[in-house]
């Protein structure tokens, strides 16, 4: 494991949810060793949401914290801190532990701090940039937010749902009226967009600042620096030509359906199954061409259609002649016919067709991994426990690389690596240990066998 690109680099993800988590997700995949602070007995939100296995663990949990280590300190008991206090007063002998401690020993042992909390929440419990740097000066604070660090928006909270919205671009997505405008609610796609994307910029931008931390150190700088990254931005990031278009044309870019503005022709077409369309990209000129010829219709070449341009005024003429042929033809054919041409073409997929897919196999984009049956995670005797566990499908995190990365275990239960992390990387005795649990400011739950 030593030749992944991101070995002998620690992570301390504090996030929760999706957005910070994914980033995670994607640097643990990659080699670094990331350490998930979750709150005592309750853990990451994620953990019960959607479907639930027999453990009572989110399935989708296993996936998104794949490779990732578990501990479980209370960021937010201020009741540790004070009996910390109160003792230390009375009893100055004894050397107690409070989470602020923990926490600030664990990040002044890492490369990359990762959270996802409101801006100041780090600064309130005194693990902020100010607060580690003079103990860590390399360390990079990768922050993930609704709107970023500063501005008059920074403290509202921002979940993805909203965001997509302040970014643009969820007008954008839905059926226009006859101006082209949105009309009636934006149509989301379901699954959390902003939150992944945001995750995506995360990772970048902590690797980038990786990447610069010798340059900042000739240059006489602290090696670690802050990356500050919001979903609001990272949505607007991806909204291609729509600002500079208004900019230059004054243009509000509305909705298309299932089409895209100003690209002709590339939809999703109805086919002789009904409810099963299958999604063509014939806009390139000799691509165009093919189509045509493919589809009976040569009418609709020569210089009156040359050109994505002359086109546009002519989309719906064209789209009527692709949907005359393809209505009258089943997915499969529609498929077969297009690539026979040299066409992109493709089916609109459900999972199991995925899972299924022959091409998707062969690349290895579904990876199995094995889910251990803990003790502590118990129940009655399954089928699953007397095995020692189950199998779990999960798609395969990309890039690929030469060499090739499994998932070297799944999301972890809660608090496994307590004992591991507390006892091997900060030396608490297991006195200090057994301590920390009886105040809870560290969770009592299963730890690695």
């Amino acid at each position: 494991m030593s030749e992944l690109p991101l070995s002998g680099i620690r992570v301390l993800e504090l996030g929760q949810l999706i957005a910070g988590p994914f980033a995670g997700q994607l640097l643990s995949h990659f080699g670094a060793e990331v350490i998930k602070v979750e709150p005592p007995s309750v853990g990451d939100p994620v953990r019960v949401w959607r479907e639930l296995d027999i453990d009572g663990t989110s399935i989708w949990f296993r996936s998104v914290s794949r490779n990732k280590k578990s501990v479980t300190i209370d960021m937010r008991k201020d009741e540790g801190k004070k009996w910390v206090d109160t003792i230390r007063i009375l009893l100055p002998l004894i050397a107690c532990i409070s989470r602020d401690r923990l926490v600030k020993d664990l990040a002044i042992k890492s490369d990359i701090l990762l959270e996802n909390f409101r801006p100041g929440t780090l600064e309130k419990w005194g693990i902020g940039p100010s607060n580690i740097h003079p103990h860590n000066p390399d360390l990079i604070f990768t922050r993930v937010s609704g709107y970023g660090q500063t501005g008059p928006w920074a403290h509202r909270p921002g979940y993805a749902t909203v965001c997509e919205g302040e970014a643009g671009f969820r007008y954008i997505n839905g059926f226009p009226d006859e101006n082209g405008q949105l009309s009636g609610p934006s149509v989301r796609p379901n699954i959390s967009l902003g939150d992944s994307i945001t995750g995506l910029h995360a990772a970048f931008g902590a690797v980038l600042a990786l990447l610069s931390r010798d340059k900042r150190r000739s240059n006489g700088k602290r090696g670690g620096q802050t990356i500050d990254v919001s979903i609001m931005e990272s949505m607007m990031n991806m909204m291609e030509g729509i600002v500079p278009e208004y900019s230059r044309k004054g243009i509000i870019r509305g909705p298309s359906g299932s089409s895209i503005t100003g690209i002709v022709p590339t939809n999703a077409y109805p086919t002789s199954v009904p409810s099963a369309y299958v999604l063509i990209g014939a806009n390139g000129e000799s691509i165009y061409e093919r189509f045509m010829t493919a589809i009976g219709r040569p009418d609709l070449i020569g210089p009156d259609y040359l050109g994505n341009h002359n086109r546009v005024p002519r989309r719906q003429e064209i789209e009527n002649a692709i949907i005359e042929w393809t209505s009258k033809r089943t997915p499969g054919e529609v498929v077969k016919a297009m690539v026979d041409a040299n066409v992109p073409v493709g089916r609109v997929m459900n999972v199991k067709d995925i899972m299924e897919n022959e091409h998707v196999r062969e690349r290895g984009m579904i990876e199995r991994i094995r889910v251990p049956y803990r003790s502590a995670s118990e129940g009655k005797p399954t089928e699953e426990s007397e095995s020692g566990g189950w199998d779990l499908d999960v798609h395969r995190i990309i890039p690929l690389m030469e060499n090739d990365i499994p998932t070297r275990w799944a999301g972890p239960d809660l608090g496994q690596h307590n004992e591991e992390v507390l006892g091997g990387i900060l030396g608490l005795s297991k006195s200090d240990r057994d301590e920390l649990k009886v105040r809870g400011v560290v969770g009592n739950e299963c730890t690695q066998e």
